[in-house]
């Protein structure tokens, strides 16, 4: 009899059927797609004008034949981690990505402050939505989204808070300014503030840390990143943070846009601020988050 019981044990393994596994990862983080010769992928260089400068951009376009979804990729402070990786990423998933950077930073024309890096990063949204640049590059401006690393998540919440035609915000270990704000107020908060700054001003143009250091203690209210979050409203939001990195800043501002958006979602990785340990799976939670936008209904 159990000669007979595991005989047909064994059968009943063998007949079983398989079970579907998910990827570890998604295709498009691991794997080229094959090539579109009459549509082929690309990259075009050009200057966004930005009031009293520009901004040096970069545009990945997708392969494939008419529109595309089109991903604002923004980068911190001052950018040495500039996560090109993403961006080529999301361009074989299907996104253009469009990168700049910020006027007064590594040889864009203008003047570095944060307001500035704020306002640029809603006039690369309007240039994006621009009627010919749209037809130039074939822009489906009903699918445009804005993903932000450090100060770039700071700067992309400011935009699509007042951009009402932006279908998702994806922050990358954000930094709220006005928590910084707060804390150059004791004298430990200062020096290791004025540390940090020292080190990323040589690529920044019109910048010092008295210039930076004022910006923020003149109006924390407006550098306030969980109010910039509020106001982007019940949109699609995923916050991911570093432990080793702004995860403090990432739970307090998230706790916020939850206030508003309890859809609002966040991950806190055990990783540092450049997220130096899990590049691939942070480019594939972005392909991932990508996949599953809408557009925006007018």
């Amino acid at each position: 009899m159990r000669a007979i019981w595991l005989m047909g044990a064994a059968l009943a393994v063998v007949a079983a059927p398989a079970v579907a596994k998910e990827p570890a990862f998604h295709r498009a983080v691991i794997a080229d797609p094959a090539p579109d010769p009459n549509h082929p992928a690309g990259m075009s260089a050009f200057v966004i004008p930005a009031r009293d400068g520009a901004m040096n951009a970069v545009l990945y376009t997708a392969a494939g034949p008419g529109s595309h979804p089109t991903l604002l990729l923004l980068h911190g402070f001052p950018g040495n981690e500039q996560n090109l990786d993403l961006a080529q990423a999301a361009r074989r998933a299907g996104w253009h990505v469009l990168t700049l950077h910020y006027r007064g930073s590594w040889g864009s024309p203008g003047t570095f402050s944060f307001g500035n890096a704020a306002q640029d990063a809603r006039t690369a949204l309007d240039f994006l939505h621009e009627p010919a640049t749209a037809s130039k590059y074939r822009i489906d401006t009903t699918l445009i989204a804005i993903a932000g690393h450090s100060m770039g998540g700071f700067v992309a919440a400011a935009a699509a808070a007042e951009a009402r035609d932006i279908a998702g915000l994806f922050l990358v270990d954000p930094w709220d300014p006005s928590a910084t704000a707060a804390a150059i107020a004791t004298p430990e908060g200062e020096a290791t503030w004025r540390a940090e700054v020292a080190g990323d001003l040589p690529p920044l143009a019109g910048a010092s840390y008295d210039l930076l250091t004022g910006e923020l203690k003149a109006d924390p209210a407006r550098f306030d990143l969980g109010r910039r979050l509020v106001a982007y409203g019940r949109r699609q939001l995923t916050i991911i943070g570093a432990e080793r990195g702004m995860a403090t800043m990432a739970r307090k501002v998230a706790g916020d846009a939850q206030s508003a958006n309890p859809d609002a979602r966040l991950m806190i990785w055990p990783t540092d601020h450049s997220f130096s340990d899990r590049r691939v799976a942070l480019a594939d939670a972005l392909v991932r988050w990508l996949s599953a936008l809408a557009p925006i209904t007018r």
